[in-house]
Order: structure tokens, then sequence, then C-alpha cells
């Protein structure tokens, strides 16, 4: 039976999630989570559902479509090239970027006021950022190929870790959670650390090993030199310019 190509997670995983984002939306639009209900608040108990439910969350069309793609692709590459370990980085990913985020003062560096955060940009960012470190990490070259994939698509995501404070006076506070994308980056970058040694392995050739031998390949060698002394004879000095009549001759004995 042929091997699959493309694992049936890998497309299931990325449209059950893309789903539940756009139900998510369509039910705000419609008034089933008014206000900040459903949203992750800092340092407030009612705010903690908003770790599950939050990157269900967005605040318009585009903001909605700005984490769509992303999403669908970073899961699609974690499901098909980290099976084994794609749901625990998930989910763990998912769980601690939340948790993290939510432990954080509202106020935290320049004054920021936010309350209500919503959207899935901090799990795309920790899913970035896993999928880059993990092929470094792992030092494998399929697995880097994905890396190099991931930052030359995302590599602008690392402008949204800082407070846009950073880069000039707003004239209102910014509405963009820096704080969300900077703990989902960190969150990836330790998981990729403590998932390197899990998953699949970087092949290792038993002709790589400094002690292989092959019996078999011996025999080759052996016969090879008793049916061609001649290849093994010290060649006899030659000035440069007729070294290569020299090989002619050779060849032409044989």
């Amino acid at each position: 039976m042929p091997k699959k190509i493309i694992t049936l997670r890998a497309i299931a995983v990325p449209l059950i999630i893309l789903s539940l984002m756009w139900l998510g939306f369509l039910l705000q639009m419609n008034g089933f989570f008014p206000s900040c209900e459903g949203s992750l608040i800092p340092f407030v108990p009612e705010g903690l559902k908003g770790i599950i439910l939050s990157p269900f969350l967005h605040g318009s069309w585009e903001h909605l479509l700005g984490n769509s793609v992303p999403m669908a692709v970073l899961l699609f590459l974690l499901f098909q090239f980290y099976p084994q370990i794609a749901f625990r980085v998930l989910v763990y990913g998912w769980l601690l970027t939340g948790g993290i985020v939510w432990l954080m003062p509202p106020n935290i560096f320049f004054g920021g006021q936010y309350t209500c955060i919503i959207g899935a940009s901090g799990i795309v960012y920790m899913l970035a950022f896993f999928l880059f470190f993990s092929g470094i990490f792992r030092w494998n070259m399929k697995l880097l190929t994905i890396s190099l994939l991931v930052v030359l698509y995302y590599g602008s995501l690392i402008w949204g870790m800082f407070p846009e404070e950073l880069f000039g006076n707003l004239s209102e506070p910014s509405k963009i959670s820096w704080q969300a994308h900077a703990t989902g980056a960190l969150v990836g970058t330790v998981l990729a650390f403590a998932y390197k040694g899990k998953g699949e392995k970087k092949k290792k050739y038993i002709w790589e090993f400094p002690d292989y031998y092959s019996e078999k390949d011996d025999k080759i060698w052996q016969e090879y030199v008793r049916n061609h002394p001649e290849d093994f004879q010290e060649m006899p000095h030659k000035e440069n310019d007729n070294i290569w009549e020299y090989l002619d001759e050779l060849r032409k004995k044989k």
C-alpha cells in the first residue's frame, strides 16, 4: 500500500478550528457574546474562560481573516510534520499562552489599558515559533525546510511582539495585544525545546557509524583488488604535460 502523502489529521484539524473561529464570529455578530463575554480578561476570574473561548472570537472581518490563513497553514504543518506531538503542542500551547496572558497586569509596560482580549493571534505566534525553532533544535533537513518556510512567510510576525508605543506616539491606546503575541512566541519556543527529542527521529544510516563493517562489501573489495592489481600499482612520475597520455595508455591496456 503506498504511503499517504498528506495525513487526514493535517486536513481535519485546521478545518475544525477554522470552522469554530468562523462560528464564534457569526455568534458574536448576532449578539451571543455581548460586551466582553467570552473574552480573556487579565486578573478577573470571569475572564478565565477566555483562555478557551477568546481565540474563537474576533473584533472584525479583517481581524478574523488575518488570523484564519496563518492558523490554517501552521496547523497543517504542525499535524503533517509533527503528528506524534501535534495535539500536545496545540493543547499545551493554547492553555499556557492564555494562562500566562491572564496573569499579566493590564497596565504592564507603557501603561497599555486593555481589558477584553479576543482573537487567535497568540496561538498563531505559538505555532509559528514552535515550527521555526523545532526544526533548528532537531537539525533535521526536512524540518529545517519547514522552519525556513515559516520565517519566509511569517517572519514579519516578530514586529507584533513589541508595543506599538515603541515605534511612535499613538493618538489613542493600541488595541493590539502585543502581550499575547510575545507570550505565544515564548511558549512556542519553550515547547520546541521541550519536545526536541520527541516524534520523528533523524535517520542515521548504518554506514554512518564509525565501526560499520560489511562482510559482503569487504569481499567485493577484495575481489576487485585481485582482479585489477594494476589499479593499485604506484603511478610512475610523469611530467604534467604527459600525464594525460599516460592515463590514456593505461586505459588502452585494460
